[in-house]
């Protein structure tokens, strides 16, 4: 097992496989980049499998494949496939702005993918367009649909609340959940590469207000969740089909129960995302790199992993560079 110097278990880790996306949304990507990653700067699929799967061997029970927007790259249902053949590999997941899920989501069920989540800040069209930088929302409502025929379950759409934007429509969210099993996430607002602090801090609102506002309008009950299903915290409108979670990065950090990695497109290991520091696994592993030199850097990162982090920091990369 991968245990950091304050005893928490390693094994999830969120493997981002590009670092273009088809949208430009306001938090992940609020400005322009300093250059693109190159085709050969970005890992090829035969280096994301040797990388999964050694972490396998050491760990690892969940990898969840982010971008960017993944579903943009050639193929991905044959990465997915190979990823899934991965002995000792428990969870299978893929997350996704849901433009191009409508016609994906067959394939990625058959190549073995067990579940999505889909991004989804605004179910108005104009307000939809407008933080993402010109997206088409019924494209992405096709794809939930999709999604849930298709059998990837749970099917969750997380909403990033950002006050003054789209923080009204917090009971439209909800909605959704009284007839369809969807789990719906309310995530906090964070400045992962965001360059004025105080944009930000206007942006920001706690999820104890969003939970306020939704138990004016709905009976909301404590719900019933698998274990190690992350940092949510999960109520349900009484007698609805789904679930509303809460992701409270900022007003209530989990850190202390932080079991993740991130694999960077571009073949970096980031242990924190509120930490700048990263370890290069591509360019060992075109060097010629063991699996046994490639453990090393594995486990010096592990080791190097910080009680807590700080998302307001200068220099960090933009959400869409790191990997969602």
């Amino acid at each position: 097992m991968l245990i950091d110097n304050y005893h928490r278990q390693i094994d999830y880790l969120r493997l981002s496989i590009t670092d273009m996306c088809n949208l430009r949304c306001l938090y992940c990507r609020p400005f322009e980049e300093i250059g693109k990653k190159s085709h050969f700067e970005v890992l090829r699929y035969e280096e994301i499998v040797r990388i999964a799967s050694l972490m396998v061997r050491l760990g690892v029970k969940k990898i969840r494949i982010t971008g960017g927007e993944p579903l943009i790259k050639r193929d991905v249902n044959h990465l997915i496939e190979k990823l899934f053949r991965i002995e000792g590999l428990e969870d299978l997941a893929l997350t996704t702005n849901g433009t191009l899920l409508a016609q994906s989501a067959p394939l990625l069920k058959q190549a073995g993918l067990k579940r999505v989540n889909i991004s989804l800040d605004s179910l108005d069209e104009q307000r939809y367009t407008l933080i993402t930088g010109g997206g088409n929302l019924k494209a992405v409502l096709s794809g939930i649909d999709a999604a849930l025929r298709a059998n990837l379950k749970p099917v969750k759409v997380n909403m990033v609340v950002m006050n003054g934007i789209n923080a009204d429509e917090v009971e439209d969210f909800a909605w959704l959940t009284l007839d369809r099993a969807l789990e719906v996430r309310f995530i906090e607002f964070m400045p992962i590469g965001r360059q004025d602090k105080l944009e930000w801090q206007r942006e920001y609102l706690p999820n104890w207000v969003v939970k306020e506002r939704l138990a004016r309008y709905f009976h909301l009950v404590p719900a019933k969740v698998e274990a190690g299903n992350g940092p949510a915290e999960y109520y349900q409108i009484k007698g609805a089909c789904g679930k509303l979670g809460f992701i409270s990065s900022i007003s209530d950090h989990f850190c202390q129960r932080c079991n993740r990695l991130r694999l960077t497109p571009d073949g970096h290991l980031r242990v924190c995302l509120g930490q700048t520091t990263e370890f290069d696994l591509k360019g060992p592993l075109r060097e010629g790199a063991s699996d046994n030199e490639l453990t090393q850097i594995i486990i010096q990162a592990i080791k190097s992993k910080p009680i807590s982090g700080n998302f307001n920091l200068k220099g960090n990369r933009q959400m869409v560079a790191i990997g969602g």
